[in-house]
């Protein structure tokens, strides 16, 4: 067995591990701390599968800028005690079921699927490589490229004049 199947299932452990931890921790700021280390342990699946384009940004504009924005509006909140709603014993039973309802049409669905004989190709290929898209982009698409590139130049600027005091 090589490395590749260990790190998918660390990965994978990781991922599930702090996916629970999200939702079962009180403070949401160690709730958002734990949803980046799930899409972290995302961007190592995407490695894992040869997409480091899609591994990079993932972790730039999802573990960087989105906590980054969630923490920022956890900080505004101001969350106290006194303020929090009481909890209700059937909103409980309510989840719990709905919950249990969504994970019996996934193993009924899972059942049915037929995912055996299907292979991820790992370590072979270039499909997922950024020099391909690179490539792609300075060569087929370079005009549509550096339109969009004075486009968000524009906007920069734009949203610079806007903050500016007079």
């Amino acid at each position: 067995m090589g490395i590749t199947p260990i790190l998918f299932w660390v990965l994978s452990t990781m991922a599930l591990f702090s996916a629970l931890m999200v939702i079962t921790s009180k403070n949401p700021v160690h709730s958002v701390i734990w949803l980046i280390l799930v899409f972290f342990a995302i961007s190592g699946h995407y490695l894992l599968l040869n997409a480091q384009f899609l591994a990079i940004v993932n972790i730039i504009v999802y573990a960087g800028a989105i906590m980054v924005l969630f923490l920022y509006v956890l900080m505004l909140m101001d969350l106290k005690k006194e303020m929090e709603p009481q909890k209700n014993r059937w909103l409980k039973i309510a989840g719990a079921v709905a919950g249990g309802s969504l994970l019996l049409v996934l193993v009924a669905a899972l059942k049915k699927a037929d995912i055996g004989k299907d292979i991820a190709e790992t370590r072979m290929g270039d499909i997922g490589l950024i020099e391909n898209l690179g490539r792609i982009l300075f060569t087929d698409f370079v005009v549509p490229f550096e339109i969009s590139s004075i486009l968000f130049l524009s906007a920069m600027v734009g949203a610079v004049m806007i903050g500016k005091k007079e």
